[in-house]
């Protein structure tokens, strides 16, 4: 708006050139409500169009350029007045002078580096956006528009299990084992519980998934802990010998992949805590860290058709390009 109420001003209307074909997804905003924002991931061109329209038909707007900036910040709460960049992309889109009618400015961010996830945590922010700005002499026009970044990951075979065990001398032996240490975001939780020596009486067991959000560095570090889900084992007295199955889905669930020192500002870290309650109230734990990563459409795509190329690196031509033409069946 003008800064005096009167004089030109006019309305800033940023649009994706692949508005109607682009996936959105829901994402958490800082006052805890879900929004849809478009889904974009490293390496994808960001483009589309800037409308500048005028409010007051017949005057001209005086400017002193008009820009387009793509950016990706990291915000910590306790930090407000510090915006912490990590991209930041700056396109101008007119030189200073008059505009005497509406107009609409293209832009192109091509195969924009977004290293991180976006996130929206208890005490930390992480986000990508689009301004543009109308540079004024009093009071500059901007208009900001959010879009949700997704990290995605291929991790090896290599996922050994995880073997651990609780114990109280004499009193208390317990091993468990999951399946493995490593879990994509839709993924099952699969393991085992073992009572091999059982003298005080457990009256509840149960699975919890903490997440741990770590922020700051030094004597300024703060953690949160937050129950994702609990999962009860048994409700009752276990005897010695016995074992219980475990199965936990992850799907339905609101988790991010783990974050380890993003931009030296944060992580966010999972874990699997093993809590017993004996009839006396007592609570014994056990925790160990797992790591979450998202498996995407992406990721997936053409694996048959990636592993036909890479059997055409060692073997003789004639047999490969068989494989790869099966390939390309079985994608099709």
């Amino acid at each position: 708006m003008s800064f005096f109420s009167f004089g030109q001003t006019a309305e800033i209307d940023i649009v994706l050139n692949d508005a109607e074909t682009r996936k959105k997804v829901e994402h958490k905003t800082e006052d805890g409500k879900r929004d849809k924002y478009f889904l974009f991931y490293d390496g994808e061109t960001v483009s589309g169009k800037v409308n500048v329209t005028l409010k007051n038909p017949g005057k001209r707007l005086e400017h002193q350029g008009i820009k387009i900036e793509f950016i990706g910040q990291i915000e910590l709460y306790f930090d407000r007045g510090n915006h912490h960049e990590f991209v930041s992309l700056v396109k101008d889109l007119a030189r200073p002078g008059e505009m005497a009618q509406s107009q609409t400015f293209d832009f192109e961010f091509t195969h924009v580096e977004k290293p991180y996830e976006s996130y929206t945590g208890q005490n930390v922010k992480l986000r990508y956006f689009l301004r543009a700005t109308i540079s004024r002499r009093l009071n500059d026009i901007c208009k900001e528009m959010d879009i949700v970044v997704h990290t995605l990951s291929t991790y090896p075979e290599l996922n050994s299990s995880i073997k651990m065990e609780v114990g109280i001398e004499d009193c208390l032996h317990i091993e468990f084992e999951y399946n493995k240490s490593k879990y994509h975001l839709k993924d099952v939780i699969v393991g085992k519980i073992y009572f091999l020596l059982v003298r005080i009486k457990i009256k509840h067991m149960e699975i919890d998934i903490i997440k741990r959000e770590t922020t700051g560095t030094g004597p300024n570090v703060y953690h949160e802990n937050d129950t994702i889900a609990k999962y009860e084992i048994m409700d009752g007295a276990p005897v010695r010998g016995e074992s219980i199955p475990i199965r936990l889905f992850l799907a339905g669930y609101e988790m991010t992949p783990t974050m380890r020192d993003i931009n030296k500002k944060f992580s966010v870290r999972y874990y699997l805590n093993l809590v017993l309650i004996d009839e006396e109230e007592r609570r014994y734990f056990k925790q160990q860290e797992i790591t979450l990563w998202r498996k995407g459409d992406i990721v997936r795509k053409s694996m048959s058709h990636q592993a036909a190329i890479a059997s055409q690196r060692f073997e003789g031509s004639a047999s490969s390009e068989k494989a790869l033409s099966q390939a390309k069946e079985e994608d099709d």
